[in-house]
Parts: C-alpha cells; sequence; structure tokens
C-alpha cells in the first residue's frame, strides 16, 4: 500500500491515538523504515501548527509524539473539563522523586532514603501509573524493583528522564531570593 502523505498519514495517528505515539509505532505502521522522512514529517507538521498559532500544538513527550493544546490555554481548557483536582501529598511526591531519580530502585531503598514505611505510596503510585513494577532485584528475597513510566513522563511533561532538573537545579531553584534592601 502507497502511503499518501505520510505527513498527513501521520497526523491522523496523532489525533487518534491515546497517547504519546513513538517512531517504532509510525514505522510499524505505514511499513515506512526511512527513519529520517518519518521524523522530516513530524517536524513539518511542527512546524505548520507553529506557523499556525492556533490552540494545538505538536509536544515530543515520553519517548514520542502527541498533539497537546498549547499550554497558554490550559486555565480555558481546565474550565471546560472541570476534571477533579488530583494532587500526590507530599509523601506520594517525595516517593516518586526518589523513583524518579535512582531508578531502578527497591522499596527498602526508598524506605531508606525517606526514613518511613512507603508500600501503601509505592500502590497508589502503581494504582495511578506514576511508577511500575521493572522486576526483581538479585539480592537474597528478590525485592521489586521499582521504575517510572511513561505516563509519569507525560504527567510531567518531560520528553525522557534525561530532562529532569539535576540536584543542582533542584539546590538553586529552593535557594531563597535575597532582596538588595
Amino acid at each position: 500500500m502507497t502511503i499518501p502523505d505520510l505527513k498527513w498519514v501521520i497526523e491522523c495517528f496523532l489525533l487518534v491515538s491515546d497517547g504519546p505515539l513513538g517512531i517504532e509505532k509510525i514505522k510499524s505502521a505505514t511499513g515506512c523504515d526511512d527513519v529520517s522522512r518519518i521524523r522530516k514529517a513530524l517536524n513539518e507538521l511542527s512546524a505548520e501548527y507553529e506557523a499556525r498559532g492556533g490552540g494545538i500544538c505538536l509536544a515530543e513527550v515520553a519517548n514520542g509524539y502527541q498533539l497537546r493544546t498549547r499550554p497558554e490555554y490550559s486555565e480555558w481548557v481546565k474550565k471546560f473539563l472541570q476534571p477533579p483536582p488530583q494532587r500526590l501529598s507530599q509523601a506520594a511526591l517525595e516517593t516518586l522523586a526518589i523513583v524518579a531519580y535512582k531508578q531502578p530502585a527497591i522499596r527498602s531503598e526508598i524506605e531508606h532514603i525517606r526514613g518511613v514505611e512507603s508500600g501503601a505510596i509505592l500502590r497508589m503510585l502503581l494504582q495511578k501509573k506514576l511508577i511500575r513494577i521493572a522486576g526483581r532485584k538479585e539480592i537474597p528475597g528478590r525485592p521489586l524493583i521499582y521504575a517510572t513510566t511513561r505516563r509519569f513522563l507525560e504527567v510531567f511533561g518531560l520528553a525522557d528522564l534525561k530532562d529532569l532538573p539535576s540536584p543542582k537545579e533542584m539546590t538553586e531553584l529552593s535557594e531563597p531570593i535575597e532582596s538588595e534592601t
């Protein structure tokens, strides 16, 4: 089957996909093995959405591409959707940060860093699909290994784990700003 215009076919995939669309998925769905051609089509789509300046943009998240609403319209979208607030407790955020930065991590490592039992929080993060079980560690007891998910990247708007702020950047963000008086 000949691809009429790869760019428009990819746009259709982006529209119906329920999550970020990876290059491999596009390759298998189209039969096009030319990655540079696929990337060119994605870049052209992105440029067209940028030039148009409408409410939609093409974002690179979770090792894939996704059509998203522009950030400057997020308040309008929230007002329209009226989603229930999904907040994570301080304990859940701490646990999630430990998994994100230390992965693969086991429960005892997480609990050692936090200083408290974390089983319930790990179960909740698993239910929310922000972390996953990545296997078992080859040590006595064979504890579960935890890692973040693609959903984690999506929720926090990250293309890759490399986009997480470095510990140095985190320290700089938490330092008080001195005022000139």
